[in-house]
């Protein structure tokens, strides 16, 4: 007769987890016991339970299925919140296993309880405690089917004296769900949009919920002429070979993004929950496509929105569509984005700096010649596998992964891009790699990132998981500093005071290396690249780079040229 746990165990392996990431403790005994005796699933023990409950995300993430991790009673549970936290504003499943105290303690506030209904309560679809061992058939997938129709965080509490107890064996059968089918709007309401996109200027505005929907964009895009800004996570499916799309917006963006948005008639918005709306144009006619109803017109107000799968919405409106008579916004959108990113580019260029058009700014942002970021990133770009999969800490990594790599091929991109949480990059890259480890991985974390959760290298070691891991070391939580100087402040509390972080790795048992110099970095980058196991590249960057946004006020403009002559004289002794 089974247990609870050898149930739940090999429920989850016959739908295909492959992994349970976590911290093994008392109550979760009976469950990892279960793993041990379970060929099809593999144990990955994290340094951190947030690490764990990271890595389950971004399973989820590159598979579309849900992910597993663990915690243990109390602290061990507590700890993996902020990874749920990333997993629901991702809107993908995971399924938390969590242990609590016997039942008879339950309330009593036993060693280490912590109500888990009630803490988990904002960040799960679902959360409920098996209290006697004939619920865990039941629990257990609503708890799937939850986080897979909800696409959020599913969380199933077993207490310690639970875990071990047999099921009846007239328990029935798990079975799972499989996803829903896609819907497509009302005709009336796609004849609706096509009039309302007729011979007008439209910039289409791209997200992920238009990933899988690549060919219609592009066809939707050719006959309405219109210039397409892609969200940060958009990249990965809709950027490569896309003769129409102009980059970012946002505090990553550019001003060709920024200028298509906002010199447009009509806005259509295709899968994308674009969570910034100061960076939205006003004074629009705006048409939304999203599979989730909540979504529209939660961040600008909609004149229209359909409500259906983009790819099935998208392909019944383009027989409706008559395309403008002119292509001059697109052109000029495309002209803007070409310009910039050219002058992008030769910031990539080690020997810029000694060239003309770059030694004033040296003399501004960079007098001792430090590495530039942008060189790092683009490096990453050429020699990175076409396949490869990128992960990014929130900050400065994410600008220039977003400004200077492409995602050709079949790249993924994963990031805490909703979040916006520290220290993802790592954990993430290890759960993508556990999924497949022939596939590159690389993760572009930041030194601050990368030391707060710093005990997962020794995971990517124990567990083979072969990551590269390429830090942007400037010494700086880079993208607070970015805010204080446009603020008018100058920078305080952001300097870290970092080791060797190469000679940290080593010690950790991976491969290596720390570049300085300029000259350096493309030879290191494919060293790193090329390890056969976990690798970190250490390059210590320029502390001090601009990366000003599109869209810039002159009161920003101003903080930041006073915050910097602050910062000058502080260095200088000034006062």
């Amino acid at each position: 007769m089974p247990t609870v746990a050898s149930l739940l165990v090999s429920a989850l392996a016959d739908h295909g987890v492959s992994t349970v990431w976590g911290v093994v403790g008392d109550a979760l005994n009976p469950v990892t016991d279960s793993i041990r005796r379970e060929d099809r699933i593999e144990w990955i023990g994290v340094r951190h339970e947030e690490a764990g409950a990271f890595a389950a995300g971004a399973q989820s993430q590159v598979t579309d299925r849900i992910g597993v991790c663990a915690g243990t009673v109390g602290p061990g549970s507590v700890h993996l919140l902020n990874g749920l936290y990333d997993a629901k504003k991702s809107h993908t499943p995971v399924l938390a296993i969590c242990g609590q105290v016997p039942r008879a303690e339950i309330g009593s506030d036993y060693f280490q309880e912590v109500d888990n209904d009630r803490l988990f309560s904002d960040v799960a679809v679902f959360a409920q405690t098996v209290m006697t061992p004939e619920q865990l058939p039941s629990l257990l997938e609503l708890a799937v089917n939850t986080a897979y129709a909800r696409r959020g965080v599913a969380v199933l509490t077993i207490p310690g004296d639970v875990g071990g107890a047999e099921v009846p064996g007239d328990a029935a059968d798990l079975r799972f769900v499989e996803q829903y089918p896609p819907g497509t709007p009302a005709p009336s309401l796609v004849q609706r949009a096509a009039d309302a996109l007729n011979g007008r200027k439209v910039t289409m505005l791209a997200g992920i919920g238009a990933r899988e929907a690549r060919d219609e964009l592009l066809a939707a895009a050719e006959e309405l002429a219109a210039p397409v800004v892609l969200s940060l996570k958009a990249k990965e499916g809709l950027e490569r070979d896309n003769p129409y799309q102009v980059g970012q917006s946002g505090l990553i963006g550019n001003p060709a993004a920024q200028y298509a948005l906002e010199h447009c008639d009509t806005l259509l918005m295709v899968g994308t929950d674009f969570p910034y709306p100061e960076w939205l144009p006003s004074g629009k006619t705006v048409i939304q496509i999203d599979a989730d109803g909540a979504h529209i017109g939660r961040r600008t107000h909609v004149d229209l929105g359909l409500v259906g799968d983009a790819a099935a919405t998208l392909a019944a409106l383009q027989p409706l569509l008559a395309g403008p008579t002119d292509r001059a916004h697109l052109e000029s959108s495309r002209e803007r984005y070409t310009s910039w990113a050219g002058r992008q580019e030769a910031l990539a260029d080690p020997d810029h700096d000694r060239k003309a058009t770059g030694r004033l700014r040296r003399l501004f942002d960079n007098p001792d010649h430090a590495i530039r970021p942008e060189q790092l990133a683009d490096a990453l770009d050429r020699h990175a596998a076409d396949d490869a999969v990128f992960t990014t800490d929130t900050g400065m990594p994410t600008v220039w992964l977003s400004r200077f790599v492409t995602f050709r091929g079949t790249r993924r991109l994963l990031g805490s891009y909703n979040l916006g949480s520290m220290a993802n990059a790592l954990p993430q890259a290890l759960g993508v790699s556990a999924t497949d480890r022939t596939r590159q991985v690389v993760a572009c974390a930041g030194d601050g990132g990368l030391t707060m959760l710093l005990g997962e290298l020794i995971t990517a070691v124990a567990h083979r998981l072969p990551v590269t891991v390429v830090v942007f070391d400037n010494s700086r939580l880079g993208m607070v500093k970015l805010e204080q100087e446009q603020g008018g402040l100058p920078e305080h509390g952001t300097e870290l005071a970092n080791p060797d972080l190469a000679a940290v790795a080593r010690a950790c048992g991976l491969h290596a290396l720390r570049v300085e110099k300029p000259g350096d970095v493309d030879d290191a980058v494919v060293e790193a690249l090329a390890h056969d196991g976990p690798s970190l590249l250490d390059v210590v960057v320029n502390a001090d780079e601009i990366s000003l946004p599109p869209r810039t006020s002159v009161s920003q403009a101003w903080g930041f040229a006073v915050a910097k002559m602050d910062e000058t004289l502080t260095s200088r002794g000034g006062s």
